[in-house]
């Protein structure tokens, strides 16, 4: 018999190879196979008449089939079987691609359900194109659809549930309080567990949702809460003074009022014994690197040392550079990353060790066990969202419960990062500086490809770079433009006389890191690239970007990329390149054209997308959410922080085995965040 806490491989039909394939989804146990919600569900009880099937619309057919499955084969060995059905109403053809079974499990005159989209064939017929079908019975239901590859289909998935829930039969112990199920009339664990996967209703589905969504909300807020309650009764160093105007007045340029404000709000932190837990975050631009600098500016002038992170060696080398530029020979500032020599990384090292180094730039070499620091005083990350949360705190545990400072290039609305971030005070730079030119911004279908490159290389002529962004590394079967592919046919093609550069996710970081350091030295006039130019180098001589396939990208991502350029005085300019026709692409080509504003379009993304792409398991060091979504969950989130205070400060009476279930939970939750 197996419980929740049993390996998935001791579930029947699954085994040692299927449970190989489950973790590689992170599913180990059979608390993990439940809590793998279904990411939608088809309505099996609604069933259309042929007759009635909308053409783009998604339906379930009861029919019979009314030929036997014919098997053709197509260009490059591939099949495909065909076959049509008929309700009385009307008959429909059935198409599937590549599923050379489909002609053993569909019998003639014998009656099944069919669900899918139902297309337009080139001849104004209706054709469903590979739909999921199951023998017709008398009462039907709202079926899982789960997240699924091809070893693991997901109806494999809502067969093994289905056995897992019989198996477990009302074994499901409750996870919340009593008090929290009666006050907000929450649907017990046991049912809502049952009813997320199999949902009898549309009603019982909403219920269902609405319970694990506020536990999950819950869990997220006490975990948070805790964290932040952990510094509660630690001694920072306290800064009492205030060196800000100081470090203001020899900067060649005017500080924004928002960077003003950032730094007296850290300042104003700094100068009491309690640790400042700040999050810093900015549109791409917006100047978070000055403010970094006066803090620790403000720090080495209280007599303590300064460490800033950053994700990738050619990041904190241009850190490096950039605060040399601001304080030249007054401070003194080391740089250590892994590809320093041995003795040179041992003399840095040494410096750290008995404070003759004031700031220390670097990579996670900073955070290894070899590295002492003399009097540490105030910690940094930047692009926070690249560290864990572990990885922060090893940092700050270098020292003895110094200040720290975490930036994010990310923008989020104020008052949804202020719930978010239970552990972390909020600075937000909502300026960008003065002489910053905006990016202007086109979307273009692809004939445009002639034109562009004319426009490239126009720009390299002046002396200006240029990027070219693609969302694949390698060549595929989708009509998605390669990088390495790309890179090849224009280096020998339309920019034979320039030097092109090739940068992609696989390639060894070393190798990453040689490519930037190039394109930033000035070596690279056009930079081939996939993402992994989205969180960067400030390069200011690169004015133009083309990003191909641009449909294939979220809003707040083609933000992220389109603040690559723009970083210096010259007029620069975006290009979206993209053939797609429907409604949400042009919203989002349309949002793009029109603002620069990262926290407009954040809310819009978030609006348009959900969290997805805010707040996965390495975004900003948080947890997945499965079921909730920060957007949309809004007043259940309140409701749950809420609970969260109450539990935490113990000004509600719950049991000792209430408690020790819910920091179980919140205890499972948190390790699901990703520390790579």
């Amino acid at each position: 018999m197996v419980n929740l806490e049993s390996r998935i491989q001791y579930l029947k039909g699954v085994g040692e190879a299927r449970a190989k394939v489950f973790a590689k989804q992170n599913i180990y146990s059979i608390s993990d196979l439940l809590r793998n919600y279904p990411r939608a569900y088809e309505d099996w009880n609604f069933v259309t008449p042929i007759r009635d099937a909308q053409i783009n619309e998604n339906v379930c057919l009861k029919a019979v089939v009314a030929q036997a499955p014919s098997v053709v084969t197509i260009k490059g060995g591939k099949i495909l079987v065909k076959t049509a059905i008929a309700d009385g109403t009307d008959y429909m053809q059935i198409v599937f691609f590549n599923n050379k079974y489909v002609k053993d499990q569909l019998k003639e005159n014998e009656e099944y359900l069919f669900f899918g989209k139902v297309t337009e064939d080139k001849y104004g017929g209706r054709t469903m194109l590979s739909p999921r079908f199951e023998k017709a019975v008398d009462k039907q239901r709202i079926r899982p659809i789960y997240k699924a590859t091809a070893s693991l289909p997901s109806k494999t998935t809502e067969r093994l549930v289905e056995t897992a829930l019989m198996q477990i039969d009302d074994n499901i112990p409750e996870i919340l309080p009593e008090y929290l199920i009666k006050k907000y009339r929450l649907m017990p664990f046991n049912d809502a567990i049952r009813a997320i996967h199999f949902p009898q209703s549309e009603k019982e589905l909403s219920l269902a949702k609405r319970r694990l969504i506020f536990e999950e909300l819950l869990l997220l807020q006490m975990g948070l809460l805790w964290q932040k309650s952990s510094s509660l009764g630690r001694v920072a160093p306290k800064m009492a003074a205030d060196f800000s105007k100081e470090f203001f007045s020899a900067l060649p340029f005017e500080p924004t009022g928002a960077q003003k404000r950032a730094v007296s709000e850290a300042i104003q932190d700094m100068g009491t014994s309690k640790p400042m837990n700040r999050l810093l975050q900015g549109d791409v631009g917006s100047g978070k690197t000055a403010v970094a600098a006066a803090l620790m500016y403000n720090a080495v002038k209280n007599g303590y040392q300064a460490a800033l992170m950053a994700p990738t060696e050619v990041l904190a080398n241009q850190h490096y550079k950039t605060l040399q530029a601001f304080f030249g020979e007054e401070i003194d500032i080391v740089l250590l990353t892994g590809s320093l020599t041995t003795a040179k990384k041992r003399d840095i090292r040494e410096k750290i060790k008995y404070g003759n180094a004031h700031i220390i730039v670097g990579t996670h070499a900073i955070i290894q066990n070899d590295v002492e620091f003399f009097r540490l005083g105030l910690v940094i990350t930047d692009e926070q969202h690249r560290f864990g949360v572990k990885q922060r705190a090893t940092l700050t545990d270098k020292g003895a419960n110094p200040h720290t400072l975490v930036m994010s290039a990310t923008p989020i609305p104020r008052t949804l990062a202020m719930m978010i971030y239970g552990d972390l005070d909020i600075s937000i730079l909502d300026e960008l500086p003065k002489g910053r030119q905006p990016i202007k911004t086109y979307c273009v279908p692809t004939s445009y490809h002639e034109r562009i490159y004319s426009f490239l290389k126009k720009n390299i002529a002046q002396g200006r770079q240029c990027y070219i962004v693609c969302p694949l590394v390698e060549e595929s079967e989708s009509d998605l433009v390669p990088a390495t592919e790309y890179y090849e046919y224009l280096k020998s093609t339309h920019f034979t006389d320039c030097t092109l550069g090739l940068l992609h996710g696989q390639m060894k970081a070393k190798d990453k890191d040689a490519v930037m350091k190039r394109f930033y030295n000035g070596e690279i006039d056009l930079l081939i690239s996939t993402v992994v130019i989205e969180v960067g180098v400030d390069v200011p001589n690169a004015t133009v970007m083309a990003i191909e396939n641009a449909e294939r990208f979220g809003l707040s991502q083609l933000h992220q990329l389109r603040g690559r350029i723009g970083r210096g005085t010259e007029e620069s300019t975006c290009i979206l390149l993209s053939d797609a026709q429907n409604e949400e692409a042009t919203d989002r080509f349309k949002i793009m054209c029109d603002t620069t504003d990262g926290f407009v379009i954040a809310k819009k993304d978030l609006e348009m997308r959900g969290p997805g792409d805010f707040f996965g398991s390495r975004q900003h060091g948080l947890p997945d959410m499965r079921v909730a979504n920060f957007m949309t969950d809004t007043r259940i989130l309140y409701e749950a922080q809420n609970s969260a205070r109450e539990i935490i400060n113990c000004t509600v009476e719950i049991s000792e085995d209430e408690r020790k279930a819910l920091e179980n939970e919140v205890d499972k939750l948190f390790t699901r965040v990703s520390f790579n």
